[in-house]
């Protein structure tokens, strides 16, 4: 029988609740564990891994590790915390929603900046599939009690524009099925910084956490880390210090656009994750830097919009293409700019 020293509080792994789980690849090089699961798991700091793994709720093929211990290919690597994982009950919201079409398969909404697409870390309600959950109330799909029901692929709660979902089992497997097999076409529209050159091309690179900061995506030429992305871009109007820009995605990251443009040296205009907020083009003069704050607030979030979106219907099979206009804060930004580069300074 093991003593204990004063104070120390003894417990049964079998009486842990498994909050995380992950399997290193067989190619995963020797790596602490703590820098291992900072890359995996969402807006968590290596110190709070560390205490984690002081507490004894790290384990390793069930076994508890110091922070210091060396993942290898094939271990398995869990997160074991004394309460369950947080309950969260999706709750249906009598909240609008721009319909774009919709039939017994699945629905496609115009989604305006500002509303997050589903519930998570701070966000529990007031999002798109509270709004479903309502509208769908009686159909199976939603009284399932998953979190994300009928969600096949999302945007950026400040990204507007067009997204599908799902209204049965059925029809969310053969559009997920679609959109893994990079099936489905999108088109977003952004307004950049500058004017990439070329003016149309291809940016290539893969795209993961950010090493240092948590809230941002990174691309990597390693292709040992992040996940294979590819955007297809192609300038649509220049505006001296800014662009209009149609961008196509191959893949479907996470801040895909947004990371690939600033990768160029092309963040999105007021775009405050990747430096988009501040004035990264023009003059020194002050009547032009007021100008650019007052297109900040026409336009309070990124420039970016998911302007069309084609993909095969799941029961018929028949082409479908759907698309969204500018939205408001988009129009009057450009608008702002044409009169400035043209000579009529709005300012």
């Amino acid at each position: 029988m093991s003593e204990n020293l004063p104070g120390e509080e003894l417990y049964d792994i079998a009486d842990l609740y498994e909050h995380f789980r992950f399997e290193a690849d067989p190619g995963q090089k020797l790596l602490r564990i703590d820098k291992f699961l900072v890359n995996r798991i969402e807006n968590v700091s290596r110190s709070r891994i560390q205490n984690a793994a002081a507490a004894g709720n790290i384990l390793v093929n069930d076994a508890p590790v110091k922070s210091n211990y060396r993942v290898r290919p094939g271990d398995l690597v869990t997160i074991v915390m004394a309460h369950p994982p947080r309950e969260v009950e999706l709750i249906p919201e009598d909240i609008p929603v721009d319909v774009v079409y919709e039939d017994e398969h699945f629905i496609v909404v115009d989604k305006e900046a500002g509303m997050v697409v589903h519930p998570g870390h701070g966000n529990y309600t007031g999002t798109l599939v509270n709004a479903l959950a309502w509208r769908f109330r009686d159909m199976p799909l939603f009284k399932s009690g998953e979190l994300r029901p009928g969600l096949v692929h999302r945007i950026d709660k400040n990204t507007s524009g067009l997204l599908v979902v799902a209204k049965t089992e059925l029809a969310m497997n053969h559009l997920a099925r679609q959109f893994f097999e990079r099936k489905t076409k999108r088109l977003y529209v952004a307004i950049v910084w500058g004017q990439p050159e070329p003016e149309e091309g291809t940016i290539e690179g893969n795209i993961g956490r950010h090493m240092k900061d948590r809230m941002r995506m990174d691309v990597f030429p390693d292709a040992s880390h992040g996940k294979h992305a590819v955007t297809h871009y192609r300038v649509i109007e220049k505006l001296d210090y800014i662009s209009l820009v149609e961008c196509r995605l191959e893949t479907g990251r996470t801040h895909q656009i947004r990371v690939h443009m600033e990768h160029i040296g092309h963040p999105l205009f007021n775009d405050e994750r990747y430096g988009g907020d501040m004035i990264l083009r023009g003059t020194t003069f002050s009547k032009y830097k007021q100008f650019v704050q007052n297109c900040f607030k026409i336009l309070p979030r990124h420039a970016l919009h998911a302007r069309s979106l084609g993909f095969i219907h799941p029961s018929t099979g028949k082409e479908l293409w759907f698309e969204s206009e500018l939205p408001v804060d988009m129009r009057q930004l450009l608008n702002k700019w044409r009169k400035y580069t043209g000579g009529r300074e709005e300012i």
